[in-house]
Parts: C-alpha cells; sequence; structure tokens
C-alpha cells in the first residue's frame, strides 16, 4: 500500500448507506425521498422491522408483531420485544474504547475539562444502580433527579433505568415551586440531586432547594447529593453534611468489584416506562408525559443517525466522530444529546451559559468548545444562532473548526438570516483551510481525523456548503416529525423535508391535507415514540385534549387524504403551523394557537419576526394578535432594541415599513413598544400565548407560571400593559 495514500473510505451519509442496505437485503428502490417517505408512513410494520433490523436491535425473546394495534392513542408496538435503553449504550463499550474514543467529553464555565471512557462510564452506571437497588429502588418506581448537564447526570439517568425504574430531571436553574409542579405528580421514591450550579460566572447554591424538595415530597426515601460545586474535601463535606441524611453521589458511583463487573442492565417490555418528561408548563401544571424504553429508541436511532447524519465514532465511515448539541437538562434536547451513546458516539457537553455573562456577553463560547474537543456535529437552538448573527461572531476568531460538518438547529424556526451567516461563516472558514491545507487538527495524529477530513473535503462532498440539519419535533413524542436529509437540497430559512415514519402532513380549516399552504401541522399514522400515558390521567382524557380532539376519530389516517375506520382512532395535530413546499421542505410558522389573523389573512409569528429582527437596530421581538370570538384583531408588537436606542418615531416608521415591504400592510402593528425583555420559557421559548391571554383579560397567575420561565422579572411590565389595554375598552375582558 502507498504509505502516502488514505486508506480511509469517502464519508457516505448514513440515509444513503440505509437505502443501500434497503435494496440489498428488502429489495426495495425509491427514485426520490418522496417515494421513499411514502413508503415509510404506508407500510408501517415493513418500514420500523427494517429499523429494527438495520441497527440490530437485540431482544432476548422475539416480537410478535411489529405494530400489533394501528389505534392513536394507544398503538402496540413490538408485543414481545425485550429492550433497555442502557444496554443498547453498553452494546459500544468495548468496541469504542478499544478505538480509543470517550464517551463523553465535558466542560463547564469554570473551564473545568473531564472526559468519561466507556468502559468507566459502564462502571459507574453500575456502581449507582446497584446502590439504588440497595435503597429498594426497583422496577416502575420513579426517580427525580435535579442535576445540570454534566456527566453524573448521565450516569445516573443510565443507572435509573438500568434497573427498571423512570427518570425524570429538572435544571438547578429552576426554582422550588417550578421543580415542585413536576415531582410532585410523579411521586418519586428517591431523589437525585446537585449541591448547586454556576451560570453566566456566577455560583449559585441550591441545597435550600433541595432541602425543601425534599420536605415537600413525601415519598422520597433516599437521597443522593452531588457536589458539583463544591471545589475542596472540606466543601463537599460541608455540603453533605447540610443535606444529610443522604448519600455522596462520588461514593455511590465508587463501587469497583465484581458484582459490579457482571452487572447487566434488565431486559424491559418494549413499552416500559423509561422516563418522564413535561410540557413547557406555561399554563396549569405541567403534562408528566410517559415514553418508553422501546419506542425511545427506534425512534432516536432512526432519527439522529439516518436523518440528522450522526454516525458511530469507531465505525470506519465516522471515524471519530463527536457530537454536540447545546441544551441544559430542562430541556428535550438534553434527551436527544444523551442519545448519541445508543449508537456508540462520542457525546461533548457543556454546562453553562453559551452566551457568557450579562455583563460580558461571549457567543463565541460554544464556538471554542467545538474546536477546542474536534466537534463534527454542533447543534443549538435556533435563538442561538440569531443571536451569534446579531453580536457578529467571527468563526475564525475561534479556534480549528474544520471538523465541524453539519450544523442542528432546533427550538424555533431558524430564519433565513441566521443560517445565511453561518453558511457565510464556513465559506470563508473552508476557504482558509483550502490555502493552508488539510492538515490534522492540533495534537491530533492524522489517523485519529474523520473519514471526510477537513472542512474542504467535507464541503466538496455537499456541494461547497455546511449542511444545516434544521429540524422541529418536540417534547411530547421524543422526537422529530420534520428535520434534514444530507443528500437533498437545503433552502436557508427551511427544513428539508418530512422524516421517514412521521406521516405529517398539513391540514385546513375542513381537515383537508394541503399543499404549499399554511396549514395545522398533523400527524396522521403513530410513531413508537408516543407518549404512553400521562401520569394521573387515568382516563386519558388530558392525552386526548392536548393532542386528538380538534381531528377525533373518523378522520384521515393515511397520507394522501385516505380514512381508517374511526376504531384506528384520531389524528395527532401538534399545534405548529406547517407549510409543505412542492418539492417536499417544509417551514414551521410557529404556534397554531399564537396565530395572527389580520382581515381573514393568517399568519404564523416567525415570519414577522424574521421581518423585525432583520433590522441592525432590533435584537429580540414578540407579537400577540388579540382578535377574539370575531371581534377585530388588535395586534402589539414588542421590541427589544439595541443599547442606546429609543424606539422614537423614526425607528417606529422603519418597522412598519420593513413588515408592510416583507409581508402585507395587514401586519403592521396596532401598537409598538419598547421593553426590555421578551418573556421566555427555560427552553428559550417566545411566551406569546401567555402574553396574549393576559391582555385578553385572564388572570397572571393563570396563564404563566413565573417559575418556569427564563426571565420572571419581566412580567411585571406586562401586567401593567394589560391593565391599561384593558382599562382603554380594548378587550372582551
Amino acid at each position: 500500500m502507498n504509505p502516502t495514500h488514505d486508506p480511509r473510505p469517502p464519508f457516505v451519509p448514513q440515509i444513503r448507506l440505509y437505502q443501500d442496505w434497503l435494496a440489498r437485503e428488502r429489495g426495495l428502490t425509491f427514485d426520490s425521498y418522496d417515494a421513499l417517505w411514502r413508503w415509510s408512513t404506508t407500510e408501517l410494520e415493513a418500514f420500523w422491522q427494517s429499523i429494527w433490523d438495520y441497527f440490530d436491535l437485540r431482544s432476548p425473546t422475539p416480537h410478535t408483531a411489529v405494530l400489533e394495534r394501528n389505534l392513536m392513542p394507544g398503538a402496540r408496538w413490538f408485543p414481545g420485544a425485550q429492550v433497555n435503553y442502557a444496554q443498547q449504550v453498553f452494546r459500544h463499550v468495548q468496541a469504542a474504547h478499544e478505538a480509543g474514543f470517550p464517551a463523553i467529553v465535558a466542560r463547564n464555565e469554570k473551564g473545568r475539562h473531564t472526559e468519561l471512557s466507556w468502559p468507566e462510564l459502564r462502571r459507574q452506571v453500575a456502581s449507582l444502580a446497584l446502590h439504588l437497588k440497595a435503597q429498594g429502588v426497583g422496577p416502575g418506581d420513579r426517580v427525580a433527579a435535579y442535576l445540570p448537564n454534566t456527566p453524573e447526570t448521565m450516569v445516573a439517568f443510565l443507572a435509573v433505568v438500568s434497573i427498571g425504574a423512570v427518570w425524570s430531571v429538572c435544571a438547578p436553574d429552576m426554582g422550588t415551586n417550578a421543580v415542585l409542579d413536576r415531582f410532585r405528580q410523579i411521586e418519586p421514591v428517591a431523589l437525585i440531586a446537585c449541591d448547586g450550579v454556576t451560570y453566566g460566572h456566577k455560583d449559585h447554591d441550591r441545597l435550600g432547594v433541595v432541602a425543601e424538595l425534599r420536605a415537600a415530597l413525601p415519598t422520597v426515601r433516599h437521597v443522593v447529593l452531588h457536589t458539583s460545586l463544591a471545589e475542596s474535601e472540606d466543601e463537599r463535606s460541608a455540603a453533605l453534611m447540610r443535606a444529610s441524611p443522604c448519600e455522596s453521589f462520588a461514593q455511590a458511583t465508587a463501587r469497583s468489584d465484581h458484582e459490579v463487573a457482571a452487572f447487566e442492565p434488565m431486559w424491559l417490555p418494549f413499552d416500559h416506562p423509561l422516563w418522564v418528561v413535561y410540557s413547557s408548563g406555561t399554563t396549569g401544571l405541567p403534562k408528566p408525559i410517559v415514553h418508553g424504553h422501546g419506542g425511545t429508541i427506534i425512534v432516536a436511532l432512526a432519527l439522529k443517525i439516518i436523518h440528522n447524519d450522526v454516525g458511530c465514532s469507531y465505525h470506519p465511515n465516522n471515524w471519530g466522530e463527536r457530537y454536540h448539541w447545546y441544551s441544559s437538562t430542562g430541556w428535550v434536547m438534553w434527551n436527544a444529546q444523551t442519545s448519541g451513546l445508543l449508537n456508540g458516539t462520542t457525546c461533548v457537553i457543556y454546562d453553562g451559559n453559551p452566551g457568557g455573562s450579562k455583563d460580558r456577553p461571549d457567543w463565541s463560547t460554544l464556538w471554542r468548545l467545538a474546536a477546542d474537543t474536534g466537534v463534527t456535529f454542533f447543534g443549538a437552538g435556533a435563538a442561538f444562532y440569531a443571536n451569534c448573527f446579531k453580536a457578529g461572531v467571527d468563526l475564525s476568531t475561534c479556534g480549528d473548526l474544520s471538523r465541524v460538518r453539519a450544523l442542528g438547529s432546533t427550538g424555533s424556526p431558524l430564519s433565513e438570516d441566521a443560517q445565511n451567516w453561518g453558511t457565510a461563516q464556513f465559506r470563508k472558514l473552508g476557504a482558509a483551510v483550502h490555502r493552508g491545507g488539510d492538515d490534522p487538527a492540533p495534537g491530533r495524529p492524522k489517523q485519529d481525523q474523520p473519514p471526510w477530513g477537513a472542512a474542504t473535503r467535507a464541503a466538496a462532498e455537499r456541494g461547497g456548503d455546511i449542511w444545516f440539519c434544521n429540524i422541529s419535533g418536540g417534547t411530547d413524542f421524543a422526537g422529530a416529525f420534520i428535520g434534514g436529509n444530507r443528500e437533498l437540497p437545503q433552502t436557508p430559512g427551511r427544513m428539508q423535508c418530512r422524516l421517514m415514519g412521521c406521516a405529517v402532513e398539513a391540514w385546513n380549516e375542513q381537515g383537508q391535507p394541503v399543499l404549499d399552504e399554511v396549514g395545522e401541522l398533523v400527524c396522521t399514522q403513530p410513531i413508537p415514540s408516543m407518549p404512553l400515558y400521562f401520569i394521573g390521567d387515568p382516563d386519558h382524557r388530558r392525552l386526548l385534549g392536548s393532542y386528538f380532539d380538534m381531528y377525533p376519530p373518523g378522520h384521515g389516517r393515511r397520507p394522501g387524504g385516505g380514512d381508517l375506520p374511526a376504531e384506528a382512532g384520531a389524528v395527532w395535530r401538534h399545534g405548529d403551523w406547517l407549510r409543505i413546499f412542492p418539492d417536499g421542505s417544509c417551514v414551521i410558522y410557529g404556534r397554531s394557537d399564537a396565530t395572527i389573523n389580520r382581515h381573514g389573512l393568517r399568519m404564523g409569528t416567525s415570519e414577522l419576526y424574521s421581518a423585525v429582527e432583520a433590522l441592525p437596530e432590533v435584537m429580540d421581538s414578540m407579537v400577540v394578535d388579540l382578535e377574539y370570538l370575531g371581534r377585530e384583531s388588535h395586534m402589539p408588537l414588542f421590541v427589544v432594541l439595541r443599547p442606546g436606542l429609543t424606539l422614537d418615531e423614526a425607528l417606529r416608521a422603519k418597522i412598519a415599513g420593513a413588515i408592510r415591504t416583507a409581508l402585507s400592510p395587514r401586519f403592521v402593528p396596532d401598537e409598538m413598544f419598547q421593553v426590555d425583555e421578551i418573556p421566555r420559557t427555560l427552553s428559550g421559548k417566545k411566551q406569546e400565548l401567555p402574553i396574549k391571554k393576559l391582555m385578553l383579560g385572564q388572570p397572571l397567575e393563570k396563564v404563566i407560571n413565573r417559575e418556569a420561565m427564563a426571565n420572571p422579572g419581566c412580567l411585571d411590565w406586562y401586567v401593567r400593559l394589560a391593565q391599561q389595554h384593558l382599562a382603554r375598552g380594548q378587550s372582551p375582558g
């Protein structure tokens, strides 16, 4: 072999590998992605069996059917099969370790860098699992966690689910009431918590909250404390004393003996509960949503690998893959980040504020992390990219980003401007790499580089530009409906396609599918990861009301408008406005319950935000439409301006002109207000609907939960405005 020749194969997109497998093993070929998608959503059993076989999922007992009962809600998938999320993760321990790759690479705001090997991950999980079993925790018991985005949280999750217990986590930036609104509903038997967190370059002690949680959760029999804030041994001892009686997380994961080495996660029924996640909690109590082991695993593999193109780190095709998707533990993208372990992928995580501190903002933080750790897939919320664009971040100053081959986005619609910014930045980086040569990342031997090499090689394979994997799905079913396809063209501001297995359509007010029009996002066939049930909802009334009441049994259950009988159940209505373009690409226009309806013309809010936030003076914005039961629309617009600017008449005219030009004169707001902050949830979503309800006369405590907010201090201003608005008689009250 010529020693100067690179023997590694070229990078092949995962969706191409899967289609090659379908052709080879099933004799199935498709002349377009649309044809493949239609097969996957009409031949449900054949498709999901192919995913099971393609990823070689294992069970000590065979399943007797793929989809025993095609019903929404209540579909029954893979009866007879036994699985375990941790079992699937542990399959990769030996091979990934022998290839020299860690399981988790982590960094926090203080610069603390840690790496956890695959064998050490397994040992710690086994040690903690045995500890929990010794405390009487068993299958079906719920374990609550109050932990940040650190390796210890991943260890705790895998330990809990490995013994059949059910996991539920809240981020430690959430206050006591918000956490109790969630954990009280699930009645946990154990609590795994931290002593504090660092965020925005400030330490936040959480031992007081831990004490309040313990006092308010009478079902908790055992507490494990992770001393993440404490630096010295004396500080750790003091924290443990304050939280006593409790077990040290370090002690609970320290065991290394024959029983630990022999530990195996228990096999569980396919639909055994895995975790409890929660709706945003903006109104009323958050919905405690239960997903199962099997459905979560199989959907995560199809999404993460085939569509998001995140490969196994030790497979030659994706050698050295490092997967990062920034999240807090309060957002379902933490679950999505953790799912990288299911396929033997190294996960790179960050604990802290991605934008620096309030007095020293720095939107280059995550980019420098990616450069330092060799990230290959970089994911974040759409708001993150928008902030980088607004802040004028120059990626060429952030280190060597040549290994980054894909950018993921979710959480809200990614604007065309933000995507164009990222594309331009990576074009510039690619040109720089081309001038400088295709050398390994600093400190890494050539053979440890991914098979696609540096940015220039990857760019050549994808037609010159960084690939944006824009996805939309949600906490509700721990997956995505719409997302990416490495082989399809990309249009800035759009998602490339509906995902395989997801029978997604846009429906008009008559419940008919529409193309190239905005309609309700519906899913007309079940997906394995849809909720098993809500806790505290024995008659499934909340579940039905959340997703299935708009299109009850008898509506179309097949893509293309065909019907199944009423016995097949209802159609999933997701609560988003969706437009499917003739080429199959998609745009989400925001929540369908926060829609603007101006003089008969409907529009999601994201289009207006694109127009307003494109102005250099505007940092953030929010609009609400106060149309109510046929009364004329009244639409206020709230804007956050760059420091030092004032919303004077000239700027008002400029904003109105931008809306008039980009959208229609119909959508020029009735009022504009300069505000310090736009109210957002902990996961960064604008709280349009609660503010709308507030201004329509509903009391604050009925429409919004302060402790589920990222910035509750801004609410007082909106309350005063609502009072003034109501006093003017412009709302039905």
